[in-house]
């Protein structure tokens, strides 16, 4: 995708402020934090949104999330708590249309969400 802000950030295009990297995923801080610890982990392969994922994703998305538990083990959130968040469509906030897990931390959150 030559547009995709995301994929540029893969490509090294755009510069992202990396806190966690490996083969499938791509972890960094937003640049608009709703919480004190806000990062996105996206899948290095671009799919737009959770709409057009395949039964072959499946490990894909799983890698989302070990990505998530490990960048909150590192930042010391783990034990205190955290919340993940994937929007899909911008009726539910998707912003930019690449799949991306948001994970934050360091302050109370509320349910629900809004």
């Amino acid at each position: 995708m030559t547009d995709c802000l995301f994929c540029k950030m893969v490509n090294g295009d755009i510069k992202a402020d990396v806190v966690y990297e490996n083969d499938q995923v791509l972890a960094f801080k937003d640049i608009n934090p709703q919480a004190p610890m806000h990062v996105l982990v996206i899948p290095k392969r671009h799919i737009s949104t959770i709409n057009d994922l395949e039964a072959s994703d499946t490990d894909q998305v799983g890698q989302l999330f070990m990505a998530a538990k490990s960048i909150a083990n590192e930042m010391g959130v783990a034990d205190e708590g955290y919340r993940t968040v994937m929007n899909c469509n911008a009726m539910a906030g998707q912003t930019v249309f690449h799949i991306h897990l948001h994970v934050m931390a360091g302050r109370a959150m509320h349910w629900p969400p809004g």
